[in-house]
């Protein structure tokens, strides 16, 4: 009898524990996601505009496939490792031969909550070690749409969001995918047909694989929902190993926790300029 109301006891006092975990957790993603927001503002001061969300390859730039997160790294006080980029670049265009930035853990990208993003990870399409990224921008609704605040190719203001900044998502969490292939914090091909980077997602992202690839998930578009590190098909879509949600930057600066209800209204909140009022439920 004793025994087991010991065990009892120790049962709740373990899920206690793990719930203050969960809990520090997803306080430790808000604060790193309002830094990035932070950084972001602070790049758009500096230079009156948005770094783009990813570049394409035709773009009259050296630095195809990044885009925002390799921008805002000083303002992460990660000047060394933006200069390394820099000079890696000017040696050549293409991300994966700069080999030292690319597999560089950059722990603001991190969620806590995520073992696989503290460390870097053997890429067996490129053939080098990677570093990954928790956090996303929001592109829009689509990403082709370019309806949002980070896209390809992106030259966004604050000025023109006129949906307004804190009714405009910008930042969100997405863990990597499955297989690592996405979700490298340095520079990534996304989809193929979409051309787009893998560090920007819309909100009701299609899944293009099927056509060219023979993917496992289904074509639709994904919404907001509950996803899991070991399902191929959650790289689509925004979600968190934190419970119940995940986090999300607005345009402002802003951080808040948007639980899976919030579904229905992701595709108004995306959109920088759609002219929608959305209600959080």
């Amino acid at each position: 009898m004793v025994i087991a109301i010991i065990s009892v006891l120790v049962g709740l006092l373990l899920a206690a524990v793990q719930k203050v975990r969960g809990a520090a957790a997803r306080m430790q993603c808000q604060n790193q996601l309002r830094q990035l927001a932070l950084a972001l503002h602070s790049v758009e001061s500096g230079r009156g505009i948005l770094p783009p969300g990813t570049r394409s390859l035709f773009q009259r730039d050296i630095r195809p496939f990044t885009g925002w997160t390799l921008e805002i790294l000083p303002q992460l006080e990660q000047e060394a490792l933006y200069r390394e980029a820099q000079a890696a670049f000017r040696v050549t265009p293409m991300p994966f031969f700069a080999p030292h930035p690319i597999a560089t853990v950059v722990r603001s990208f991190a969620c806590p909550m995520d073992p696989r993003v503290l460390k870097a990870h053997f890429s067996q399409t490129s053939q080098i070690d990677v570093a990954l990224t928790s956090y996303l921008g929001v592109s829009g609704t689509i990403t082709t749409q370019k309806d949002g605040v980070l896209y390809l190719d992106s030259r966004t203001t604050f000025g023109s969001i006129t949906d307004g900044l804190s009714q405009t998502l910008m930042l969100g969490e997405r863990p990597p995918s499955a297989d690592l292939r996405f979700g490298w914090w340095y520079a990534g091909f996304g989809q193929q047909l979409t051309g787009s980077a893998d560090i920007v997602l819309g909100v009701r992202e299609p899944n293009l694989q099927p056509i060219v690839s023979g993917s496992p998930c289904g074509p639709g578009n994904y919404p907001f929902k509950p996803g899991w590190f070991d399902n191929p098909c959650s790289m689509f879509h925004y979600w968190s190993p934190h419970s119940g949600g995940a986090n999300f930057a607005f345009a402002d600066g802003s951080v808040q926790f948007l639980t899976y209800d919030a579904n229905s209204v992701m595709p108004q909140l995306a959109t920088r300029a759609g002219g929608e009022v959305a209600t959080l439920p």
